[in-house]
């Protein structure tokens, strides 16, 4: 039978006839998609997908235009007024570790305000007296600044006082100083400010040597002088003074008088006694400080080697 036969019966072969094999998509002969899926087309984005990541631009070199659209991320600050933590206060004052510190909580050698604290987690202010085993701590360390301080500023720490000492050394450091020794308002010169609980004690008790040039009204007498130098008693009260003289090249008006008191009202106290006024008050020398190269109204921070002199006075 010829093919011819085949064909006119009817009987279609696999390959035969019109019939054309179907492309198969086995050898990467898949139909391409097309770009503009119906299915992906207006259909609205599942807000559980990732967002497109920003489009970067690049300059010539290769160097990045602009920055991300990154999302800011909020960090909460922690307010001051909270209080911190007793541990951490122990532990910025250097006596221990916190983990330490937590120790000697609950072993009760720790007090707040003298009452005992076992509490973990218990929360201070700076301005808190917080004592170690009976010692008072401090949480920041300890500063020195000294002031060459001009007329009319209060020598005091508190703002009821208009314009006052603390004014002039805000910017000095964010320790909690205060000015140790007093100078009148119109008087000027050498005052220190500290943060250290013991230096002031020491000082308090046993004074630190200050040298004033001092004008008054008229010349001091010569028997005055020596009344002075001697010691001179006032309502009951002996006043010693280390040294006193006349200013070199001045007039009798003027005086050096150095004296270890930490006050500043018993120098006018011992000459207004004698008859005087006291116009103009200037501390010269604290201890081993000078004011050189320290212009009126200007302050600076203590020297390691400043710092050890007074450990000799």
């Amino acid at each position: 039978m010829s093919r011819q036969d085949n064909q006119s019966r009817g009987k279609a072969s696999g390959r035969g006839g019109n019939n054309q094999r179907n492309r198969s998509s086995a050898r990467g002969n898949a139909p391409l998609k097309s770009e503009t899926s119906p299915k992906k087309a207006g259909r609205p984005q599942d807000p559980k997908e990732p967002t497109a990541k920003p489009k970067l631009k690049f300059d010539k070199t290769g160097k990045e235009i602009g920055r991300r659209d990154v999302p800011a991320k909020v960090v909460k600050k922690s307010n001051p007024a909270d209080g911190i933590r007793l541990n951490k206060y122990i532990s910025n004052s250097g006596v221990c570790s916190r983990r330490e510190a937590d120790t000697f909580i609950a072993t009760g050698l720790v007090s707040v305000n003298g009452k005992i604290i076992n509490e973990m987690g218990y929360k201070v202010q700076l301005s808190d007296d917080v004592r170690f085993d009976g010692r008072r701590l401090n949480p920041e360390p300890n500063t020195y600044v000294l002031l060459n301080k001009p007329k009319g500023f209060a020598t005091t720490d508190s703002n009821a006082k208009g314009m006052t000492v603390m004014d002039l050394v805000a910017n000095a450091t964010t320790a909690k100083i205060k000015p140790f020794g007093r100078l009148g308002r119109n008087a000027t010169g050498l005052l220190l400010f500290t943060n250290d609980d013991e230096f002031v004690q020491k000082f308090s008790k046993k004074g630190i040597p200050r040298l004033f040039h001092i004008e008054l009204d008229k010349n001091l007498k010569a028997e005055h002088l020596k009344k002075i130098k001697e010691g001179i008693t006032i309502e009951g009260k002996e006043i010693a003074v280390e040294e006193i003289s006349y200013v070199d090249n001045a007039p009798k008006s003027e005086v050096g008088l150095k004296i270890k008191h930490t006050g500043n009202s018993v120098i006018r106290t011992i000459f207004e006694d004698l008859g005087y006024d006291v116009m103009r008050v200037d501390c010269v020398t604290l201890g081993p400080l000078t004011k050189k190269d320290l212009p009126r109204g200007r302050w600076r921070t203590l020297t390691e080697k400043e710092l050890s002199m007074f450990s000799m006075l």
